[in-house]
C-alpha cells in the first residue's frame, strides 16, 4: 500500500468558505451649511453675551432701586469695617478679638465726634468776629459789583435784596415742601448710618463666622473658587477704601495749610471739608473750592479769593493727578480713564449714591473676574478625595 495522502472532503455551498468583501460605506448625510461667515457666527454670539450681561446688569440696578436704604447701609458698613478692621488687628494684640474690634469702633466715634466738636467749637468762638468780617467783605463787594457797567445796569445790591426777599415770599410754598422732602432724606440718611453701624459690629466681630456659614450653601466643589474670588474681591475694596481714606487725609493736610498760610478765617474747619468731600467723586471737592473761595470772598475780598481758588484747584489737581492714581488706582487696577467713565455712567443711573459706589463695585467685579479667570475648578472627585469624602483605592480597599 501507497502512504496515505491527505483527503479534502468535499464541501458544500453552505460550507464555502467566506472571503471578506470591501465594503463601500453608504453615504452620510451632510451636516447643515451653517448660516453665514465664522465672523458673523462669532459676532451673533458675542451680542447676545453683552445682551444677558446687560438685562442681569439691569436686574441688579433695578433691585438696589428697591431696597436702597439697606445697600447704602451694607455698602457703609463693609467701608466702615475696611477702615477699622487695621486698628482692631491692633488693638487684638494686647486684648481679646471682640474687646478689641468694639474698641476699634468705640475710637472711630470719638475720634469723629471730637472732630465734629472741634469744627463747631471753632466757629462758635470766632461768631461775632467772623460776622463782622463777612458784613464788611460783602460791603465792600457790593461796591466793587456796583463798579462793574453792566451789572450796573442791573441795579443797587439792596435793591437786589429787596427783589430776591420777595422772590422767597411768592415761593414759599415750594420752599416748604422741598425741606419736608430734605428732612425725610436727613432721616433715611441717619436711619442707613445706624444700621450701618449695627451691622459693622458684627463683621468686625463675626466675619469669618460669618463667611464660614455663606461657604457651605455652595458645592463643596467650589469652595476653592468661592473663597479665591471672595478674597480678591475684599482685597480690592479694602485697598480702595483705605486708599480713598488716606487721599482724603491728604487733601484735607494740604488744603488746612494753605488755607493757614494764606489768611483765610476757618482754615481748619475748612480742611475738614475738603476732607469729607474727596470721598464724594467730582462733586465733593468742587463743592469744597466753592466753599472756601466763598469765605474767603466774603472775608478777605476779590483778591484773596482769587488766591483761594487758584490753590484750591492746585490742591485738586494734586489729588487727581499724583496721589489718585500713585495711592487708588494701583489697588483698583483700572485705568483713569476707566475710572472716570465709570464714575460718569453711576452718576448718570444713580445720581450721587451711583457717583460714589461706581468705582469700588467696578474694581470688586473686575478682581472677581480676573481671579476666577485664572483660578481653575476643581472636580468634585478631587475634591471629594482630598477630603476623604470621596471612593479612592483606600476606601476601594476596606
Amino acid at each position: 500500500m501507497t502512504a496515505d495522502a491527505p483527503t479534502v472532503a468535499p464541501t458544500t455551498a453552505a460550507e464555502q468558505p467566506t472571503t471578506l468583501q470591501p465594503t463601500t460605506p453608504e453615504p452620510s448625510t451632510p451636516p447643515p451649511a451653517a448660516f453665514g461667515a465664522p465672523w458673523i457666527r462669532s459676532t451673533g454670539d458675542l451680542a447676545w453675551k453683552l445682551i444677558g450681561i446687560g438685562l442681569a446688569v439691569a436686574l441688579v440696578f433695578y433691585v438696589v432701586s428697591l431696597v436702597q436704604l439697606v445697600f447704602v447701609a451694607l455698602f457703609l458698613a463693609l467701608v466702615f469695617t475696611t477702615v477699622l478692621l487695621p486698628l482692631g488687628d491692633l488693638y487684638d494684640r494686647v486684648m481679646p478679638r471682640g474687646l478689641a474690634m468694639a474698641a476699634s469702633l468705640l475710637t472711630a466715634v470719638l475720634a469723629v465726634g471730637a472732630l465734629v466738636t472741634y469744627v463747631v467749637s471753632s466757629v462758635v468762638s470766632r461768631w461775632e468776629d467772623l460776622a463782622t468780617e463777612f458784613g464788611t467783605g460783602l460791603t465792600d463787594l457790593a461796591v466793587l459789583v456796583t463798579d462793574i457797567p453792566l451789572l450796573a445796569d442791573l441795579g443797587t445790591p439792596t435793591e437786589w435784596l429787596q427783589d430776591g426777599g420777595a422772590w422767597l415770599q411768592a415761593n414759599a410754598g415750594s420752599y416748604l415742601t422741598t425741606a419736608a422732602e430734605s428732612a425725610g432724606s436727613i432721616a433715611e440718611g441717619a436711619t442707613a448710618v445706624v444700621l450701618a453701624i449695627f451691622c459693622t459690629v458684627f463683621f468686625l466681630t463675626q466675619g469669618d463666622r460669618m463667611w464660614r456659614w455663606v461657604l457651605t450653601l455652595v458645592p463643596e466643589d467650589r469652595h476653592d473658587r468661592w473663597q479665591a474670588a471672595a478674597s480678591a474681591g475684599w482685597t480690592s475694596f479694602s485697598g480702595f477704601t483705605r486708599g480713598m481714606f488716606f487721599v482724603a487725609l491728604s487733601d484735607g493736610v494740604l488744603a488746612g495749610i494753605f488755607l493757614t498760610v494764606v489768611g483765610v478765617p476757618l482754615a481748619l474747619p475748612l480742611s475738614v471739608v475738603v476732607f469729607l468731600g474727596a470721598f464724594i467723586p467730582m462733586i465733593g471737592p468742587v463743592a469744597a473750592i466753592v466753599i472756601s473761595v466763598l469765605v474767603a470772598l466774603a472775608a478777605k475780598g476779590p483778591v484773596l479769593a482769587l488766591v483761594v481758588l487758584i490753590g484750591m484747584v492746585v490742591v485738586a489737581q494734586i489729588d487727581a493727578n499724583v496721589l489718585q492714581p500713585l495711592i487708588t488706582g494701583k489697588q483698583v487696577s483700572l485705568h483713569p480713564v476707566v475710572m472716570a467713565l465709570v464714575v460718569a455712567a453711576g452718576s448718570v443711573l444713580g445720581g450721587l449714591l451711583g457717583a460714589v459706589v461706581a468705582v469700588p463695585l467696578t474694581a470688586v467685579t473686575w478682581a472677581v473676574f480676573s481671579k476666577l479667570r485664572k483660578t481653575p475648578r476643581v472636580p468634585a472627585e478631587v475634591t471629594g478625595r482630598r477630603t476623604g469624602q470621596g471612593t479612592g483605592p483606600a476606601d476601594e480597599a476596606d
